[in-house]
């Protein structure tokens, strides 16, 4: 049987794992597209037991996983580049611990994948999905920073931070592979390497429901992601 691979990065989130692989196990279980999937669960140097609370979850649910870790914290970034970098399905979905997107949204990516080598979701097509909001502030920044991704890094997708992609594998696997980017702006410098290689990228309206546990914070991350926005073109100037 064919297999894919479900990437999912965690940091200091034990309150939420077991939820999060309740809902995995679940997911896997239908085997979606007629896949076999493997899960590969990156722990991003948790201090809050995440990688203990997850083991004891898996074990509850029967799920075959793949639990990775790394010593200390590096960041969404790194972590997602772990899991991806292991992987070996076809194709690749990578989604929040939180699962604000529902892991069943991923047949509205895979039925683009057969022209599109990338799909994302996206919470600014159709506002409509968006059924559960974050606070105004956040909506405000969210929409600003899109303008700065869109002046530097890729013009012409509205959202780049939704937390729900969707990869072929060899394509995947060669992104994250170029990627050097450790925090929040991973995802567009992925995209902006996704263009550079001359890779369609399909953005696609899907459900999403606000966490009010986000980790992102808007003081310590935004600067350090516009920042890393700004560093991409210099990062990747050759090749």
């Amino acid at each position: 049987m064919a297999s894919a691979s479900l990437v999912i990065p965690a940091f200091n989130e034990a309150n939420r794992i077991e939820r999060c692989v309740s809902d995995v196990a679940t997911f896997r279980a239908s085997r979606p597209g007629g896949l076999d999937w493997e899960v590969i669960l990156v722990d991003d140097g948790s201090t809050d037991g995440t990688a203990e609370a997850a083991r004891r979850a898996v074990a509850q649910a029967g799920l075959a996983v793949t639990l990775l870790s790394h010593g200390r914290n590096r960041g969404k970034g790194a972590a997602i580049r772990t899991g991806v970098l292991a992987s070996l399905g076809d194709p690749v979905l990578i989604s929040d611990t939180d699962l604000s997107t529902p892991l069943t949204e991923w047949s509205r990516l895979a039925e683009q994948l057969a022209s599109y080598p990338v799909a994302i979701g996206s919470r600014a097509i159709d506002e409509g999905l968006v059924r559960k909001r974050q606070p105004f502030y956040r909506v405000w920044l969210g929409k600003a920073g899109n303008r700065v991704i869109r002046l530097f890094a890729v013009p012409g997708i509205r959202d780049t931070q939704c937390g729900f992609k969707l990869f072929r594998g060899d394509v995947a696997r060669e992104l994250f592979g170029q990627a050097r980017i450790d925090r929040f702006a991973y995802d567009v410098e992925v995209l902006y390497l996704a263009r550079r290689r001359g890779y369609a990228i399909a953005e696609v309206p899907v459900l999403w429901f606000n966490s009010p546990e986000s980790k992102v914070s808007v003081v310590r991350d935004t600067p350090r992601t516009l920042w890393d926005v700004l560093r991409i073109r210099w990062l990747h100037r050759s090749g």
